[in-house]
């Protein structure tokens, strides 16, 4: 893949890039193969970052992965405090005002794909919800479905549905997976 690519991915396309080439690319999924999964009413919402799985970190309770993720791209209190009060698309909305002023963390770039996998498991730790869906899931693709949203090409997070296949880089959906993968096995074993 051209390294022009990225442009196609969002504005993490390049830090993805840079930082986690180990996930950059354009994936293919046989539709009938998967999960997918796009708002939190939806089968499978509960993948969904916005899905209501209250998660305690470092003394804060946040709402969904959502606010965590958003909180972690700052280290300003009042910033973190705007954040912490809205909720839904709103905490995106805040998140995206405070990046436009220039509070977000210079190192996110590099902390991005580590920082969503941190989040991810905190939601496995604190949602018997979360933990059924993942077994449920079995040994199905994850994937984001983008399908609904405008733009012509799925952010770096999901996909595509395109003819019978999910295309686009998927990273919430591969980094679901390799969730299922390590901590369903790590509890089958136990």
């Amino acid at each position: 893949m051209k390294k022009s690519s990225y442009d196609k991915c969002g504005q993490v396309g390049p830090f993805i890039f840079k930082y986690y080439p180990e996930y950059w690319g354009i994936s293919e999924y046989p539709a009938n193969k998967c999960v997918p999964f796009c708002k939190v009413r939806d089968e499978w919402g509960i993948f969904s970052n916005f899905a209501p799985t209250p998660i305690p970190f470092e003394g804060r309770n946040y709402s969904c992965v959502e606010q965590l993720f958003q909180c972690m791209k700052f280290t300003d209190p009042e910033v973190i405090g705007d954040i912490m009060s809205a909720s839904g698309q709103r905490i995106k909305m805040k998140a995206k005002h405070w990046v436009k002023e220039g509070k977000i963390r210079p190192d996110w770039g590099q902390r991005i794909v580590d920082a969503l996998r941190q989040c991810l498991r905190l939601k496995f730790a604190h949602s018997e919800e979360f933990r059924k869906a993942l077994r449920e899931s079995g040994d199905r693709f994850i994937v984001e479905d983008e399908s609904c949203h405008p733009r012509k090409y799925a952010d770096a997070y999901g996909c595509k549905l395109i003819g019978d296949k999910y295309i686009g880089p998927n990273l919430m959906g591969r980094l679901l997976m390799e969730l299922r993968r390590d901590k369903i096995l790590d509890s089958d074993i136990k």
